[in-house]
């Protein structure tokens, strides 16, 4: 299971937002290759980059930082924010991105889908954000009827191969990961997952591991990484 450093772009600028809301931001570098760079340092083989203004316009916004993300940190990138086209997906990916995530369009035009997934294959991932078992999209701002269960199943049928599943109420809360939503998740597809929200500790991590699903292929830390809450290293190694 990698432990994938999670990089929000906003204003330019490396953020984190609790529980997604816009107007609840700690900046923590104006330097967001900088940061890449150090997380690479430490070990980590895997970017996880999110477009924050982008995902709240509906359009990229920082693509040509994300490109120059991607140059200078050696390690794969996987990013998303505001792909509601397909000629964002293909822009993304030709500037050097390795996997593009969609999320709003995963859940509005499923024939579109297939057809992403038909051509980029493990190139596109799609990211399920929920609360309380709900899907939330554009941004987090929007609350739907469809439950994150649903979604997935939906998604892998139309042949995507990963996806990022965030529990939005435990994201940038340092309140621990809730690993039954993941569970779960993992036990509804045979595609891969990559766990978000909520993991803050080498517990967490533990905990995820613990689960033993062979699909879980990944975690996304952010906020306790850069609060100093949790070592990268430390994460790295609990996660076997």
């Amino acid at each position: 299971m990698l432990i994938i450093p999670a990089i929000d772009l906003k204003n330019g600028k490396c953020v984190r937002l609790r529980q997604g809301r816009a107007e609840d931001a700690t900046v923590y570098s104006a330097d967001p290759v900088a940061v890449a760079a150090q997380w690479v340092a430490q070990g980590a083989r895997r970017l996880h980059v999110v477009d924050l203004d982008g995902a709240f316009e509906g359009r990229p916004v920082h693509t040509a930082l994300m490109a120059e993300i991607a140059r200078a940190c050696g390690a794969p990138v996987q990013a998303g924010g505001g792909l509601r086209t397909d000629a964002h997906v293909r822009r993304l990916l030709d500037a050097g991105i390795a996997c593009a995530i969609v999320g709003t369009r995963a859940f509005s035009e499923t024939d579109a889908l297939t057809a992403l997934a038909a051509e980029f294959g493990a190139a596109l991932a799609v990211g399920i954000d929920a609360r309380d078992g709900l899907v939330s999209v554009r941004g987090w701002v929007e609350t739907t009827r469809v439950t994150a269960a649903d979604l997935a199943r939906r998604v892998e049928a139309a042949g995507v191969r990963t996806i990022v599943y965030t529990d939005i109420s435990r994201d940038g809360m340092l309140e621990g990961v809730n690993a039954d939503a993941t569970g779960a998740m993992c036990r509804c597809v045979g595609c891969d997952v990559i766990a978000s929200g909520g993991v803050s500790s080498a517990r967490d991590v533990a905990s995820l591991a613990a689960l033993d699903r062979p699909n879980l292929v990944g975690a996304i830390v952010g906020k306790a990484l850069y609060d100093g809450r949790a070592d990268l290293r430390s994460l790295i190694a609990a996660a076997g």
